[in-house]
C-alpha cells in the first residue's frame, strides 16, 4: 500500500512538473510569428557592442545609456569587462555614444547596471539612478552628473530588505523612487523556482529615506515602470505575463490600479515621450532565445509604441521589429525629437531618425 501511495505521488508531482514546464514555454513564447519592419533611416551605435539594456533621455536631449549588462543565464559578448554609462547629446547633427567617467571611490571593477533613471531637481541638477547588481548583488546607485567634464560623481548607495531582486526604477525626487522587483527571491535558483511555478510574488516599491513600501503587488515577473509626463500615472510592465499595468499615483505615493494592456509578446522596459504621453516599449517575441543563445538563430527585436493607454481602446503600433539579422534582444526603446533609440540586453544598439 505504501509503495502505490509513493508511486502515486511521484506521478502526480510529474504530471505537476510537466505542466509548469508547459506553462512557463507558453509564458516565454509570444503568440504570433514576428513580421520583419525596417524602419529606413538607421544605423548601429558605434561603441556599444555589448548591450545597452536600458536608456533615459533628458529634455535638453543627453542620452544616457547602461551599458555591459550580465545576469545569471543570459548570454554576454563580454562577460570579464565591467558595464557602465554612455551619454550621447542628440542634439548634434552626428552624435556618438561617449562613456562617462565615475568619480574615485566608487567600485567600478565590480559595476554590473541595469535599469537607469534621471531625475532633475528645482537647480537644474541632474541625478542619475541605477539598479547595480555587483556580484550579482542588489543595489540602487544614485550619481550625479558633471555636465562640465561629463562624469558622474557617486552620491549613494541604496539596500534595502524589500529590494531583493530589482529590474527598473523611475526616479520621482533626488532621492525618492519607484523600483519593479522581477522577484520575490534573491537566490538564483529560488528565483528559477519561482518563475517555474508561477507565484506572481513580484511587486513595485516606493523607496524614500523616510519610507520603504510596497506599492503594488501580484505581477509573474515586473520589469520595466515609467510615469505619465503629469507625474499622476504609473505604468509597469509585467514581461511574463505579456501585459502592462496602468497606476494612479496618490499624494501619499500609493498606487492604485486602473486598467491591464495585455499583449502579444513580452514587454521589457517602458519610456513614455514627455511630449505626446505614448509609451514606447522594447519586446522580446520568444524568451527562450534569450536564455538559450543561438548565434544562427538569435533572439529578435520588437518595439511598440503605445497611444491614449488611459483610454478604452489605445492604438498598439509594431514600429520596429527584426528577426536579430540587425538586432537582437531588444529591451528598451525611447524617442527625443523625432529621433528613436533602441536597446538590448546583450547586443548592439540602433540610433533611427523617424
Amino acid at each position: 500500500m505504501g509503495r502505490l501511495v509513493a508511486v502515486s505521488l511521484l506521478g502526480i508531482s510529474l504530471a505537476l512538473l510537466g505542466e509548469r514546464f508547459l506553462a512557463l514555454r507558453n509564458r516565454l513564447k509570444a503568440s504570433r510569428e514576428l513580421e520583419s519592419i525596417d524602419l529606413p533611416n538607421c544605423h548601429l551605435i558605434k561603441g556599444i557592442e555589448a548591450g545597452s539594456e536600458d536608456i533615459d533621455i533628458l529634455p535638453n536631449g543627453l542620452a544616457f545609456f547602461s551599458v555591459g549588462l550580465k545576469f545569471p543565464g543570459f548570454h554576454s559578448l563580454t562577460p570579464d569587462k565591467p558595464g557602465g554609462i554612455l551619454m550621447m547629446d542628440l542634439k548634434e547633427e552626428k552624435p556618438r555614444a561617449l562613456e562617462l567617467r565615475i568619480s574615485r571611490g566608487f567600485n567600478f571593477a565590480s559595476f554590473n547596471p541595469h535599469g537607469i533613471s534621471t531625475f532633475i531637481d528645482d537647480d537644474d541638477t541632474v541625478y542619475l539612478f541605477v539598479v547595480n547588481h555587483p556580484e550579482f548583488k542588489n543595489t540602487v546607485e544614485i550619481f550625479k552628473y558633471i555636465e562640465e567634464d561629463n562624469s558622474l560623481l557617486h552620491i549613494k548607495t541604496i539596500e534595502h530588505e524589500l529590494l531583493p531582486s530589482v529590474n527598473d526604477l523611475v526616479a520621482v525626487g533626488p532621492t525618492h523612487f519607484y523600483a519593479t522587483n522581477d522577484h520575490y527571491f534573491s537566490d538564483t535558483f529560488l528565483k528559477y523556482l519561482e518563475t517555474y511555478l508561477n507565484l506572481h510574488w513580484a511587486n513595485v516599491i516606493y523607496y524614500s529615506p523616510n519610507e520603504v513600501k510596497v506599492v503594488a503587488e501580484g505581477f509573474d515577473s515586473a520589469s520595466g515602470i515609467s510615469i505619465s509626463p503629469d507625474e499622476k500615472y504609473i505604468y509597469v510592465a509585467d514581461i511574463l505575463a505579456h501585459e502592462i499595468h496602468v497606476f494612479e499615483k496618490h499624494p501619499s505615493m500609493n498606487l492604485t490600479q486602473l486598467k491591464v494592456l495585455k499583449l502579444d509578446t513580452l514587454v521589457d522596459n517602458l519610456s513614455t515621450d514627455p511630449s505626446s504621453g505614448d509609451i514606447w516599449v522594447g519586446c522580446h517575441s520568444n524568451g527562450q532565445k534569450l536564455f538559450v543563445y543561438d548565434p544562427n538563430n538569435p533572439p529578435s527585436s520588437e518595439v511598440l509604441r503605445i497611444q491614449n493607454i488611459l483610454t478604452e481602446k489605445p492604438t498598439v503600433t509594431t514600429v520596429y521589429a527584426n528577426n536579430g539579422s540587425v538586432l537582437q534582444g531588444s529591451s528598451v526603446a525611447t524617442v527625443y525629437d523625432g529621433k528613436l533609440l533602441i536597446g538590448t540586453l546583450y547586443h548592439r544598439a540602433l540610433y533611427c531618425e523617424l
